[in-house]
């Protein structure tokens, strides 16, 4: 049996076993690049209540995960976006980016905003390729000088 090069996505809840796992995996990845900045950013980053929360597999294994919540009524904030350092540069943030999205739209959404932290330099290049516009800091991140965010018009 040859191993499958595409990667699949499952649509689920932040209550999947799964989500959690790659949830960890990411808190532990910023905390490396953070340090005890990163305090400052758990609240904002809970989970117990995501409807919309995707995990990325690569034969039959959890390699990443993202959500995304209602922001207003017709945008969402992207959330917890994540691939584990042994599998990027293989276009998976990507696909799992424009999976969230795509789904962002079915429900009814028309745009996209999302932060993220000056060190996290790869998620700067994928947002902004996707075709994320820097906006002024949102909400929470408004005075945190790690923070920078993005919006973008859903199609």
């Amino acid at each position: 049996m040859r191993p499958n090069k595409l990667p699949e996505f499952l649509r689920t809840t932040s209550a999947h076993p799964d989500f959690k796992k790659m949830v960890i995996a990411l808190d532990e990845d910023l905390y490396l690049r953070n340090g005890d900045t990163q305090k400052l950013y758990e609240q904002y980053n809970q989970i117990d209540r995501i409807k919309h929360a995707v995990v990325i597999y690569m034969d039959g294994k959890p390699v990443g995960c993202g959500c995304f919540k209602q922001f207003d009524q017709e945008t969402v904030e992207m959330k917890r976006m994540f691939v584990m350092p042994e599998m990027r540069g293989k276009q998976l943030a990507a696909s799992l980016l424009q999976e969230l999205e795509k789904w962002a739209v079915e429900e009814g959404n028309t745009k996209a905003v999302l932060e993220t932290g000056l060190r996290q330099v790869e998620a700067i290049r994928l947002y902004t390729i996707a075709g994320y516009s820097l906006t002024k800091n949102y909400g929470q991140y408004v005075g945190m000088e790690d923070s920078i965010c993005y919006r973008k018009d859903l199609k």
